[in-house]
């Protein structure tokens, strides 16, 4: 099976918001505009939650797939790009976890 990774997701997310509406259920999702976007998101949130709660991993790891999904929508609605969140994340991993999240609560 190829590799497929969350930068591909992110193109593709990229390539169906440029296309019409009526066949992409991305396009969809954007055209409602980013509060839609991010309830989606948070139903997605429960579920995920939900399932990993249950400790059904089939349904988990759908559930995941859905919340990646919907979070990449979110950001890009927001015009927010994956490469702007992993640089947050790349900057946060110049310390321990403990001492960023000491840290971000100082600011």
């Amino acid at each position: 099976m190829p590799r497929f990774t969350i930068h591909d997701l992110a193109a593709i997310i990229d390539a169906r918001a440029a296309s019409g509406g009526d066949a992409s259920y991305t396009r969809k999702l954007l055209d409602k505009g980013p509060v839609h976007c991010a309830r989606k998101l948070g139903e997605e949130v429960v579920e995920t939650v939900i399932a990993a709660v249950e400790n059904d991993r089939h349904h988990l790891i759908a559930e995941g797939a859905d919340l990646l999904f919907h979070f990449l929508v979110l950001l890009k609605a927001r015009d927010v790009t994956l490469e702007d969140v992993e640089a947050v994340l790349a900057q946060r991993t110049t310390r321990s976890g403990l001492e960023e999240k000491a840290a971000r609560n100082r600011d």
